[in-house]
């Protein structure tokens, strides 16, 4: 069967340029040509685009580039391995919420007494980050060290503590210093943590919906993989034959 740039294009709403580009890109492989030199693609072409566009939720435009471009060229272990390092950069995004909900469980209430207080040197030791990193949140909004009035250095009590560390943690979560911020300020108004509750339940709600995506990437890179003069390695025999 053969097919036009614009019979690729109208099956994602997509124009023909961005099909062409995807060709000159290597996401899809090269087109034929026709007697008068316009592109001829086939059924194979469209799989690879179906499967770059499904694999695009799950990893992203480079990633995802980046895995056709390898399962074209012949390339599919280098293709398997970007996909494992997806899936083990969504394991620790989920380590990394379980250690943010840890932290609020061992937060200490706030009738409690402060156990000290601490400056900036050794608490970006302890979170292994540059003092020039919490002066940026400091400027953001993000945290709010008092000085000491003799000495001019930042002053950081417990609370400050805390703040940091649920900043760290949701940084490491992808979130934005504008959003933390917001969170912070809720966090400080309510006297506790109690807010975070609908952040942590969205930051749930997108690991969900990124691995799904995977599951739907890897079905449909699977389905391409085994397309009729498609790229599937000559000696594979599947999972009855490893």
């Amino acid at each position: 069967m053969r097919l036009r740039p614009i019979d690729l294009a109208r099956e994602h709403g997509l124009s023909t340029q961005a099909v062409r580009n995807y060709e000159d890109a290597e996401i899809l492989p090269p087109a034929g040509r026709s007697p008068h030199g316009y592109r001829v693609y086939s059924p194979r072409h469209a799989a690879a685009l179906r499967t770059f566009l499904a694999l695009l939720p799950a990893h992203g435009h480079a990633t995802a580039g980046a895995i056709m471009r390898a399962v074209n060229g012949g390339a599919t272990e280098e293709a398997l391995r970007l996909i494992d390092d997806g899936h083990a950069q969504l394991a620790g995004d989920r380590h990394t919420l379980e250690a943010v909900e840890e932290a609020l469980r061992d937060l200490a209430p706030p009738s409690e007494p402060a156990p000290g207080v601490t400056f900036i040197g050794p608490l970006a030791r302890r979170l292994r980050i540059k003092p020039a990193t919490l002066r940026k949140w400091e400027r953001a909004g993000i945290t709010v060290p008092r000085r000491d009035p003799r000495t001019g250095y930042r002053v950081y009590t417990s609370a400050d503590v805390r703040d940091v560390l649920l900043a760290h943690q949701l940084r490491r979560g992808g979130y934005g210093l504008e959003r933390i911020r917001q969170v912070l300020e809720q966090v400080r108004a309510a006297g506790g943590p109690e807010p975070l509750q609908a952040t942590l339940q969205e930051w749930h709600d997108r690991l969900t919906a990124r691995g799904l995506a995977m599951l739907a990437g890897a079905a449909a890179l699977d389905a391409y993989l085994r397309t009729p003069g498609g790229p599937m390695p000559g000696n594979f025999r599947g999972p009855a034959g490893i």
